[in-house]
């Protein structure tokens, strides 16, 4: 009960909270040039880190689910040091998003939802598997984050930064799943994990 109920108070603040997220670890953009953007480029760039915002909103949520729903303490352990990090991309999002005035996604509290029902789904079936379900998740945000980067204007350092910092972090997050114990996902779970990442991802890129 204390667990749910800590979930609930931590859903509550990821999305519905008007003060912006405090991150443990320094802005990787700090310090770099903010060159002036043209008005294409900035709401390129603003649609990007939205739909990253929304990322990092789902995976504090898949993370929240998975540990409500874990038997082993130390994966629960894991899962919360990974959450943790998680709120650094969310408040470096949330930072970068203010500094090109950019909104994040009106939709954030229904990625929440349904991340968290997906992870709580994946802690029932087993640690091996929400594990395996970490690792590839994981695998598939390095793709996507190095997607951004290939799209993002080049002269946009600070947008890079942030991305770049937050895919080191990802792909540290899979391997940590993959040698806690998680085991490889079957190929219908991988295609539907791609399939409804573009629904998310395509949706909050305009909304």
């Amino acid at each position: 009960m204390d667990r749910l109920l800590s979930g609930i108070d931590h859903a509550l603040r990821t999305t519905f909270s008007n003060s912006e997220h405090t991150a443990g670890r320094p802005y990787p953009a700090a310090g770099l040039p903010d060159d002036e953007l043209n008005t294409a480029e900035r709401e390129l760039a603003g649609r990007l880190m939205r739909v990253n915002h929304a990322g990092e909103v789902a995976a504090q949520a898949l993370y929240q689910g998975q540990g409500l729903t874990s038997r082993n303490d130390e994966v629960r352990q894991s899962m919360q040091t990974s959450a943790q990090e998680e709120v650094d991309h969310l408040a470096w999002c949330e930072t970068r998003l203010k500094e090109i005035d950019a909104n994040t996604s009106r939709l954030d509290p229904l990625w929440y939802l349904g991340s968290f029902i997906i992870g709580a789904g994946a802690g029932l079936i087993g640690d091996e598997f929400s594990l395996g379900f970490v690792a590839e998740t994981e695998h598939q945000v390095v793709e996507h984050l190095q997607r951004h980067l290939d799209r993002l204007p080049a002269q946009d350092v600070r947008s890079r930064a942030v991305i770049e910092q937050m895919q080191q972090d990802e792909a540290r997050h899979g391997e940590t799943a993959r040698r806690a114990g998680g085991r490889p996902m079957p190929q219908p779970v991988r295609i539907l994990m791609r399939l409804t990442s573009k629904v998310m991802t395509g949706t909050a890129h305009w909304i």
